[in-house]
This record gives structure tokens, C-alpha cells and sequence, in this order.
């Protein structure tokens, strides 16, 4: 999962870095790598902000331009947010699918959470509940 951001060169050097996805959210940087580096700390931020307020999270639109730059989720991030996309889309409540699950209802909450890490199997299963699988693509490196 991959948004971009926008990087305006600033005057006292560096970049202020937006996502016209969001309409919402600013970070700055140094340079191109602190800028990337605050760029997706910026990104998991609002994307976890969304989910924590269970609101809406927006596709990844396309944009080119110099600058626009690709800011790609970890793997496990990318994980958390497509479950909880599957999830919204699924009707189903936290409630329902901790049942199913097997686990308390406070647990659902730490699938979704960006900051905390989760078993591949956890994730797999919660996947499974709602009708989906996880498949694995490994892709050379940019």
C-alpha cells in the first residue's frame, strides 16, 4: 500500500510534505531522506488516526509530477490497513469478529493498530473470518 506526498521545496531549505489523498495532515524535512522518513511517519499517523476514529480511510490516488514522491507502508502497516478495510467493508461488528476469533473484544482494536505488532497467524485468521486470505508477493527491489 503506497500513498504520495507531496513535496514543496521550502524556503529555509528542505521540503513541506503533504498528501492530497488526506486533504488534511502537513510534515516537513530536511532533506530527501528526513523528508521520506517524515513522510511516512506522517502517513501512519493519519492512517491510524482514521482507524482509531473508525472513519473512512481514502484510496491511493494517482499523482505525477517532480513533487511527488511514492511513500510505501511497511509490510505489516500495509497488513493492518487492508484487514481494516475488509472489515469496514464486512458489515461486521469488533464484537462479532471477536467471537469468532476467539479473543476478547479489546484485542480486535491491536489488529487494527499501526503502533503494535501482530503474529502472522493472528492476522491470517482474522482474514480468514472475513472471507479473505493473505498471499505473499515478493517483487525486486527499486
Amino acid at each position: 500500500m503506497e500513498y504520495c506526498a507531496h513535496f514543496e521545496p521550502a524556503e529555509e531549505g528542505g521540503f513541506v510534505i503533504t498528501f492530497p489523498d488526506f486533504g488534511w495532515g502537513v510534515s516537513q524535512g530536511d532533506g530527501e531522506d528526513d523528508a521520506r522518513m517524515m513522510a511516512l511517519a506522517g502517513l501512519q499517523t493519519m492512517l491510524q488516526h482514521l482507524i482509531r476514529k473508525g472513519e473512512e480511510i481514502p484510496a491511493p490516488g494517482v499523482h505525477r509530477g517532480r513533487k511527488f514522491r511514492s511513500i510505501e507502508l511497511p509490510a505489516l502497516d500495509s497488513m493492518k490497513v487492508e484487514l481494516y478495510l475488509r472489515f469496514r467493508a464486512s458489515g461486521m461488528t469488533k464484537a462479532e469478529l471477536a467471537r469468532q476469533l476467539g479473543i476478547p473484544k479489546t484485542n480486535v482494536d491491536r489488529l487494527f493498530d499501526l503502533k503494535r505488532r501482530t503474529r502472522l497467524e493472528q492476522m491470517e485468521a482474522a482474514f480468514r473470518v472475513l472471507g479473505k486470505r493473505i498471499r505473499i508477493q515478493v517483487l525486486d527491489a527499486a
